[in-house]
């Protein structure tokens, strides 16, 4: 038996990395000011590093999209995956809006309560435009960003905001429908990709959790991040832009104007690779994502030096040789 707070559903995998993945989710009572109760809030936590790695999935998913690239990173680094408020397997409360304000608000509670330390921030495709969100309203729990096929200037339809039942209900419900089909034909279709059926299978079962077409509904309403692009220059920080090139949801040329509009960034385009890089590509996506981890902490190390050579009274040839 998996845990038992997760649908039923969980009970049917049977890919043993996707249970074991189940098997390590946690939940945290999270006050918050959003609601007069806690929230109880879905997460992952592994590994050992010096700056921990938060990741945030995208919209309609859960921490699952990421039981590939989490055990890699987690080998090498102090790792986090967490659910946003209203998604995955955390509680939704018919009290609370959700909005990306409250999600924001939800997420630093998460980050303050458990975490408090600066982070890299990887966000994919809506968890992309969460990640920038916070990171220009929290900038000091940020050290750097890692945006994989990120929104931010591609927006959600405008008639979106003017949803009314019942049709808001059988625009959400379509979500879910679309997915059943999906497995059901591939159940039939044995030649199709084993893989895939997973995929569809885990991208499910958060669906399966109390008050999902509320809080779907609640925030479809709002329009999302439709409102993000003009801050998005103003990100200061180091930022690495992960692209699956065959991306059929997101323009390429989205990854573009991210490159230009956040100065200090670099752009990787990944191939033969969509719109999921963590799940199509997890290795390679892993391996540049730990290796922006490195190059982070070689150029604080490099400040740190510089101020330690500036306040400490060090032989000038340390300083001519090039090592300091």
């Amino acid at each position: 038996m998996l845990t038992n707070y997760l649908p039923t559903q969980v009970n049917q995998l049977t890919d043993a990395k996707a249970r074991a993945f189940v098997q390590n989710i946690e939940r945290i009572a999270l006050a918050t000011s959003l609601s007069q109760q806690p929230i109880l809030t879905t997460y992952i936590h592994k590994g050992r590093g010096r700056t921990p790695i938060l990741l945030l999935h995208g919209f309609d998913s859960s921490i699952l999209e990421f039981r590939l690239l989490l055990p890699l990173l987690a080998a090498q680094n102090e790792t986090w995956a967490v659910d946003l408020l209203g998604f995955g397997f955390t509680q939704r409360q018919k009290e609370i809006n959700y909005s990306p304000t409250a999600i924001k608000i939800h997420l630093y509670e998460f980050w303050k309560t458990l975490i408090n330390q600066p982070v890299i921030l990887v966000g994919a495709s809506m968890g992309g435009a969460t990640a920038i969100d916070f990171t220009l309203t929290y900038p000091l729990a940020v050290e750097s960003l890692v945006l994989i096929n990120s929104l931010g200037y591609t927006c959600a339809p405008a008639f979106s905001k003017y949803l009314f039942p019942p049709f808001d209900f059988f625009a959400v419900e379509y979500l879910r429908q679309r997915l059943r089909v999906a497995l059901n034909f591939g159940s039939i279709l044995a030649n199709l990709d084993a893989k895939m059926l997973l995929a569809i299978q885990c991208a499910m079962l958060h669906q399966e959790m109390p008050l999902w077409h509320d809080a779907m509904i609640s925030y479809v309403k709002t329009g999302g991040y439709n409102d993000l692009a003009n801050s998005i220059p103003q990100i200061d920080k180091r930022t690495l832009i992960l692209w699956g090139e065959a991306d059929d949801m997101l323009p390429y040329l989205d990854a573009e104007k991210f490159h230009q509009d956040i100065a200090n960034s670099q752009l990787i385009k990944l191939k033969n690779c969509g719109h999921a890089p963590q799940v199509e590509q997890p290795e390679i996506t892993a391996q540049y994502i730990l290796q922006f981890l490195n190059n982070c902490s070689l150029d604080s190390l490099s400040v740190s030096l510089i101020l330690i050579c500036r306040r400490s009274q060090i032989p000038d040839f340390f300083k001519k040789s090039g090592i300091l």
